[in-house]
Order: structure tokens, then C-alpha cells, then sequence
């Protein structure tokens, strides 16, 4: 009898006797954690929530360490089996007694059928055609040399440990394949977790654990096979059996139902109907039920049903997060600790049982790492780049302990050889991270790009951060759809109002043109000018989780940018305007989106790089405060509120912070608070308050590029401090805050001080004295003047309400000053807060500066471009 059979006929056992069960409950007496025959439900909720506390309270320990899930979940099981908490007395017997086993097992094992339908979900054939000689070189080896250790080392352990009723051969091939397998659902977390995909270490690794994968399913296939057959005609009819399924269900059954997904539309969709979801469901189980009543284990019909679907436009990622979340938090924390609960490190008492054990593990790692390690080096690897696929071909996981479980089911393991194994499998995947990251550290690795001949470290183009000239590459940040107005408000400020004219539509006449009159070229072609037209490369953010569903998006990244629903509004908008516009989709952990902005900046040779704080919802409250009914997000820690959540703007603004500290190129953060942008016929009006040093000459030299757009006006104050107010000290110290560190300050003394007044004092003088041709147009566009105050924060707050009051669409371009700032503000901000009787939060400044934090106190509805120099 089935695996699957046995459980559902356990199950049915225990319910069919079951009599109408007491009404009163806890009410009258009755205790919920006692087992009753007649209602296990109470338990069984009780066992599994013992069970995800303990496997949750553990991953917040070891994801520090980064280790993967797997590991807490095992550990977990181990910790409340007979290890350590069941040698409390009555511990087992009150929480995880025998009697209540068959519902947790049921459900455990319908959760590892849906699990291996997610790994059969994973594994693309498409992944092994790239680098297909090398990768395939390394799988032949990673099995072959593992495969007869493996079986070598079953004869020492089969006569030291095993009954002698248990068939010798059986035994033999079930330890080479334990010895042999690859984990291949956990070495996916682990290549996106390190972001190794994208590197040809990745890529060869992948597509060897592919195949490493499908050939040990088979095999243990056949082990399991030959154990549930009485004979061997019989486990010959099993096996041909199996075989005949597997064709069915990859050749009609796989037609059939790509057939039906295109017929309802789902795959044009990238996600499923309900009629496919029912389809998908019905597949698997039948799938699962299949395998098992013909003698091989329900979970390779769940695998070999997620052969089936296909990835073309997402559609197997949109499979993949309707089951995820039920199937890793609940079902497999229940089957891992299972393998906890089965496994008794107390049996290892005995000198020759431990030097088995560190035999296992050394005949396991040695026998993947020195066989794919060397199988790279001679496939051209350098030796770094061998030891990390080595190192990670050893990986175990998830699909050893199925493999052991299996092998314990089958009475091929007793307790002791089984706890002997699954502790091998602990140590080994806890290694491969560490022992990855000592071959291969970031330093040394080459991508995919770079491989082909790709320059990755200047994109193709030059990054500059000179004040003086003109910026012609751009990158955005768009990690969700609510950014989308403000990048498109950004770019059109970017191009003239009639656009740029296309550099293939250009004619000879033209381009002669073009080169005597410069300043006609300016006009035609955009403001790059005679450097070239406007480019904006659009970053697209995705957050990387423990999710299968990330670690598809993270493999099928090209694919996903192409149908990506924010990139293509971007890209419609771009060709719309005559943008010259690209993209680029990085899938990476939250607090790593810093990094991969600084990375994408220079691989793309981008000038400056654009963030948005998108805008937010509008509620009744925002309306009567704003007649345009536009709220932002970043209002939650400008202004604190009772009515609306400031969590995530805090986490939001610390995000920014680090993306200001990390950048190697200049920034500029776009708090969109309701801005429009019209034509020549509805001015955008922009405001600068100047007050020195290098984001403030960033902020000048950059208003001054955007009002060679003829819809752009600009107005520009020097406020000069006078001796009337104390200068405060400023100290070149890091600050902390719960979340990030603070901007660092520069030490700044009288060298730096004078060096920084000369030069705001040349730029201002080239702009507010123009004697360039090249801006001439349009610094006739910008109003220059200086004021003197003792208070320059209020005398900007004034200056910033009088401006609003004639141009409410108001843009307010300002340095962010964090870094060797001229003068400090930090007790007038104070003064300024408190005499406002505003209420803001500590961020604010740290953000965007004292002269925004001023602003935003003072209740000013005027979008914020925060700008920061390179550092």
C-alpha cells in the first residue's frame, strides 16, 4: 500500500470511529490539549503552532548568519523531539504523542507533494542551454564520483549499524544516492541570496544542480521502487509503469494544458484563471495519488507535475505565489519537524557511531567538491571560481532530508543511521555559505555581461560629476508603481517643451547646422546639447525573499523586464516624448536596494541619479488641507499625524539615507507633493535657496540646465548669514539612529571653508554674470538676487511662502548640505519647529537637510528636489 494510502486509511481509522462530540468545550472542563479520538483538531492546531514558533524563533537567529530556512526548521523538530525537549517527562506524550501522528503526517505529506511541485516548478530546461558543455561536465562528475563513494562507504555503515534483514544492495543504492544528490531548491536561495545568478559561476552551477537534480529523483525513484516490489518482475512493471507516466504527462498532458491556459487567456495574462488553478490542483493530487498506488512515492508525482507547466510571461510565477506562503510557512515546518521528531541524537553514544559521522561528512563533501571543483578548474575556471562551485555543488538541504525521510519510511534507516545522516545534512548545508563566500567574495566575481564583453564599470558611457556640465544620462528608481508621476513629471522638466528631435532622423543639412550654431543644436536636440540627447535608464527594484516565487522572478529577470507592467508605462511614456529610454531589473533583499543603485549608476554611466518619493493616497482629510487633494507618503514623518500610519515613511526615509550615504555619483531625491507640467502657456516655476557649498553648486548648475526648457522659470536667492546669528560647531562625527547611520560630516576648517567660498562665488558670478553663450537662453529665464539675514532658515521659509503665493505649482531645488556644509542650522531649525508648533520627526533633517526639515515645518505644499553632490 501507498505512502499517501496508508496515511489517508490511518486517518480515516481514527475519524470513522469518532462519536457527536461534546458541545461545551473548555467551558465544560474539557482540556484542549488531551487527544480525543473523537476530535484530534484541538491538537493538531496546538502541535502546529508549537511547531511555527519554534521554526520562526530560530530563523531570526540563523538568516543573521545566513543560513537558509531549512536549517531552523530541522533544528527546530530536533529541539522539541527526543534530543533535548522530549526528555522532559510528559513533554512527547502531552504535545506530541504517538496516537496523534497519522493527522500530522497526512498533512505534512500533501504539503511536500505541493513543496516538489513548486522544485519541479523551478527547474527551466531553459537554464541548462547556457553553458550547457561545462555545466554538464560538472553534473556528470558531481554524480559519478559520489555516487560510487557514496556506495562504498554504504558497505561500512550497512555492516556496522543495519539489520541484516534489510536487502544489501537496496541499502547501497539509497546511500549513493543520499551521498550523490544536490539540494537544488535550496542552492537556488543560496545563489540569489549571495547574487551569484547573473554570475557564470551561477549560471554553470544552476544548470549542473538541474541536472544533478532530475537524475537523483530518478534514481531514488528506482530505490524506492525496488523496495516496495516483491519481486523483481514486479519492480520491472513499476518502473515501466513510471516511465509510461512521465511521457504522458510530459508529451499529451503538458500540450493539453498549454493548450488550455492559452485558450483562457492565462498565459497572454501571465496568471492563472480559476478554472487553470482548479486544473493545476486537480493535476497534482491526481499526479501524487498515481505514483503512490503504483508502488513509487506520492512526492515524485507532485514533482513531475510541475514539469508541466510552462514559464512563458510569468505564468509560472503567478502559479507559484498562489501556493507559497501556505505551503512554507505551515505544511513544510510540519515535515521538517517531523524529521526532528524522528531523529535522536541521544543514539549517537558510541565512538564508532561519531567517526562515522565525521566519515559521512567528509565522503559527502570531499567526494562534490574535489570531484565538480576540478571538473571547472579544467573547464577554464579559476581556481576561486572552482572552489565556490564546488563548494556549493555540495549543498544538501531540503531534498537530503525528503531522500532520508524516504529512506526511514522504507525501513532501509533505523533511527540511529537516520539521525546520523540528517545531522551530515546539517553541517553540510550550514557550510556551503561561508565556505562560498571564502572562494568567491564579491571582488573577484565576473557577470554574464562581462563575460560576453560588456563594460560594466562605465556602461559605455562617462560619469561625471563636474558642477558645470550638462547632464545627459539619468537613472531612476522605480520599485513600485506609485512612482511612475513623478519620475514622468522629472522627465518632462528634462526635454524642451517640443522634445528633442531623433538622432536618426537627422539629415546632413541638419547635422552641418547643428555644428555651426551650437546653440541651435542645444534647442533641436535636447538639452544635452552638442554631447548628445537626454537618456533615462529606469532601475526596476524587486525585493528578494524567501519566496520560490523571488527566486523565479531573480532566474527569469530578462523575461520579467520586458513584461514588467511599471517598466512598460515608463517605456510608452519615454517613446510618447521622444526619450531616449532603457531599463535594467535588479531582484535583490531589501536593505541591499542601496547597493544595487550605486552598482546600476556606474555600470550605466549615469550623471545623476533620480529618487521619487511617490505620492500618496488622497483622503478627506488631505483634501480639506490641500485643494488639490495630493498627499505624500514622506507627510507621515514630515508632519506627525494621529490619522495615518508612519511606519513606512520611517523606514522609507532611512532607505534614502542610505542610498545618500552608499552613492558614488551625484543624487537627487524628488518629493512630488501634486506637480504638474504644462506647456510653454502654464510656467513651471522653480525656486533655489542658495547658501553654499557643494550640493547647493550641484543644485545651481542643474536649475540652470532645466530652464533651457522654454516652459521653466526659475527665481535664485544667495541668503547670506550675518554676524546677528551664533554659528553653531560642527563636529566630523557619524550620527546613529535606531535604523542607519547618518551622513558622516567632513572636517571642515578654515582651508576647506575658503576653498568652498570661492568656489560658490565663481559659480554664482558665471551664472548671475553671464558671459557664456552656451546659457545664455536660459539664465534670460532666471532671476538672480541676494539677501542678508541673521535667521537664513526664515528668511528661506519667507521667501519660499512669498513664491508659492503667485506659483502654487512650486518646485523648490535645494542642496541637501549634509557634507561639508558651510554653517550649520541646527538651533534656528530648532527655534524655527517650535515656533511653528509644528511636529516633526527626527529624520526630516537627517533626510533632506536643514533648509527641506525648515520647509516641511513650516507646512509648505511645494515639491522638494533634494540634491546631493558625489561624495
Amino acid at each position: 500500500m501507498g505512502v499517501l494510502t496508508q496515511e489517508f486509511r490511518d486517518v480515516w481509522t481514527t475519524l470513522a470511529t469518532r462519536a457527536a462530540a461534546e458541545q461545551g468545550g473548555v467551558i465544560s472542563g474539557s482540556n484542549p490539549a488531551h487527544y480525543d479520538l473523537n476530535d484530534p483538531f484541538k491538537l493538531w492546531v496546538i502541535e502546529v503552532i508549537v511547531i511555527i514558533a519554534m521554526v520562526q524563533f530560530l530563523a531570526l537567529f540563523l538568516s543573521r548568519i545566513r543560513q537558509p530556512r531549512v536549517i531552523a526548521e530541522v533544528i527546530g523538530g530536533i529541539l522539541l523531539g527526543p534530543t533535548v525537549l522530549g526528555r522532559i517527562p510528559g513533554f512527547s506524550n502531552a504535545i506530541f504523542p504517538q496516537v496523534a501522528m497519522p493527522m500530522l503526517s497526512l498533512t505534512s505529506t500533501i504539503g511536500l507533494v505541493l513543496f516538489l511541485f513548486l522544485i519541479g516548478l523551478e527547474i527551466d530546461v531553459r537554464v541548462v542551454k547556457r553553458n550547457m558543455k561545462a555545466a554538464a561536465a560538472i553534473s556528470i562528475a558531481g554524480l559519478i564520483v559520489p555516487l560510487g563513494l557514496g556506495a562504498a562507504l554504504g558497505v561500512g555503515v550497512y555492516r556496522e549499524f543495519t539489520n541484516q534483514t534489510v536487502n544489501m544492495g537496496y541499502f547501497l543504492l539509497f546511500v549513493a544516492v543520499a551521498i550523490g544528490i544536490t539540494a537544488f531548491p535550496v542552492l537556488c536561495r543560496i545563489l540569489t541570496e549571495l547574487k551569484l545568478l547573473d554570475t557564470t559561476v551561477g549560471v554553470v552551477v544552476l544548470s549542473a544542480g538541474v541536472g544533478n537534480d532530475v537524475v537523483g529523483w530518478i534514481l531514488l525513484a528506482l530505490t524506492v521502487a525496488l523496495v516496495n516490489a516483491s519481486t523483481g518482475l514486479v519492480a520491472l512493471y513499476v518502473l515501466l509503469t513510471a516511465v509510461g507516466y512521465v511521457l504522458f504527462l510530459l508529451y499529451p498532458v503538458r500540450w493539453g494544458y498549454v493548450w488550455l491556459a492559452r485558450r483562457t487567456g492565462s498565459i497572454e495574462q501571465g496568471s492563472p484563471t480559476p478554472l487553470i488553478m482548479t486544473v493545476t490542483l486537480i493535476m497534482i493530487l491526481f499526479s501524487a495519488f498515481f505514483t503512490d498506488i503504483i508502488g513509487v512515492h506520492p512526492i515524485f508525482g507532485g514533482f513531475l507535475a510541475g514539469l508541466v507547466i510552462p514559464h512563458d510571461n510569468g505564468f509560472a510565477i503567478s502559479i507559484v505565489e498562489k501556493l507559497e506562503d501556505l505551503v512554507a510557512l505551515v505544511f513544510l515546518p510540519i515535515y521538517f519537524a517531523l524529521s526532528g521528531l524522528k531523529t535522536n541524537l541521544g543514539l549517537l553514544d558510541t565512538g564508532i557511531t561519531w567517526a562515522y559521522v565525521v566519515i559521512i561528512c567528509c565522503v559527502a563533501f570531499f567526494s562534490k567538491f574535489i570531484s565538480c571543483g576540478a571538473t571547472a578548474y579544467a573547464a577554464g575556471f579559476n581556481w576561486r571560481e572552482s572552489g565556490a562551485i564546488g563548494s556549493l555543488m555540495s549543498c544538501k538541504g531540503l531534498v537530503e532530508l525528503i531522500v532520508l525521510n524516504i529512506g526511514l519510511q522504507a525501513n532501509i534507516l533505523d533511527t540511529r543511521t537516520f539521525s546520523m545522516f540528517v545531522l551530515h545534512a546539517i553541517i553540510l548545508t550550514c557550510m556551503t555559505t561561508p565556505l562560498t563566500l571564502l572562494f568567491y567574495p564579491v571582488k573577484y566575481r565576473s557577470t554574464e555581461a562581462a563575460a560576453i564583453g560588456g563594460d560594466i564599470e562605465t556602461g559605455g558611457g562617462r560619469r561625471s560629476t563636474s558642477e558645470d556640465e550638462v547632464k545627459t544620462k539619468f537613472s531612476v528608481v522605480l520599485d513600485r508603481i506609485e512612482q511612475l508621476p513623478a519620475v514622468m513629471v522629472l522627465s518632462k522638466l528634462l526635454q524642451p517643451a517640443d522634445g528633442p528631435v531623433p538622432l536618426s532622423s537627422l539629415s546632413t543639412a541638419d547635422e552641418k547646422e547643428m555644428e555651426a550654431f551650437p546653440t541651435l543644436a542645444n534647442q533641436r536636440m535636447g538639452m544635452g546639447g552638442p554631447t548628445g540627447p537626454i537618456t533615462v535608464n529606469a532601475l526596476r527594484l524587486i525585493e528578494l525573499t524567501n519566496r520560490t516565487s523571488a527566486v523565479l522572478r531573480s532566474q527569469e529577470g530578462e523575461v520579467l523586464l520586458h513584461n514588467d507592467p511599471v517598466v512598460s508605462v515608463f517605456r510608452t511614456f519615454g517613446h510618447l516624448n521622444r526619450l531616449v529610454v532603457s531599463a535594467a531589473l535588479s531582484v535583490v533583499g531589501y536593505d541591499e536596494f542601496p547597493d544595487a543603485i550605486k552598482r546600476h549608476a556606474v555600470e550605466s554611466g549615469s550623471q545623476l541619479v533620480f529618487i521619487p518619493w511617490p505620492r500618496g493616497a488622497t483622503s478627506v482629510l488631505d483634501e480639506e488641507e490641500d485643494p488639490n487633494g495630493v498627499r505624500n507618503p514622506f507627510d507621515g514623518i514630515f508632519h506627525k499625524t494621529t490619522t495615518q500610519d508612519q511606519t513606512g515613511s520611517v523606514v522609507y526615509s532611512e532607505f534614502i539615507r542610505k542610498v545618500f550615504l552608499a552613492a558614488s555619483t551625484d543624487v537627487a531625491l524628488f518629493v512630488d507633493r501634486g506637480l504638474t507640467m504644462g506647456g510653454v502657456a502654464e510656467q513651471q516655476h522653480l525656486f533655489l535657496p542658495f547658501i553654499g557649498g557643494p550640493d547647493d553648486r550641484l543644485a545651481l548648475s542643474f536649475l540652470v540646465q532645466l530652464c533651457r526648457n522654454p516652459g521653466v522659470r526659475a527665481t535664485v536667492v544667495w541668503v547670506h548669514k550675518t554676524d546677528g546669528g551664533a554659528e553653531e560647531p560642527r563636529s566630523p562625527v557619524t550620527h546613529q539612529t535606531v535604523a542607519a547611520a547618518d551622513t558622516i560630516y567632513g572636517q571642515h576648517n578654515t582651508q576647506t571653508r575658503l576653498a568652498s567660498d570661492t568656489a560658490d562665488n565663481v559659480l554664482w558670478d558665471r551664472f548671475a554674470r553671464p558671459a557664456d553663450a552656451t546659457n545664455a537662453v536660459a539664465l534670460e529665464r532666471i532671476t538672480f538676487t541676494k539677501q542678508n539675514s541673521a535667521e537664513p532658515l526664515h528668511k528661506i521659509v519667507e521667501l519660499v511662502e512669498a513664491a508659492q503665493a503667485t506659483n502654487r505649482n512650486l518646485l523648490v531645488v535645494l542642496g541637501r548640505s549634509r557634507r561639508m556644509a558651510v554653517e550649520s542650522h541646527v538651533n534656528e531649525l530648532q527655534k524655527l519647529i517650535s515656533g511653528k508648533g509644528a511636529a516633526i520627526g527626527s529624520s526630516v533633517a537627517k533626510t533632506v537637510g536643514d533648509v527641506g526639515a525648515a520647509l516641511v515645518a513650516s507646512g509648505t505644499r511645494a515639491s522638494l528636489l533634494v540634491m546631493q553632490a558625489a561624495v
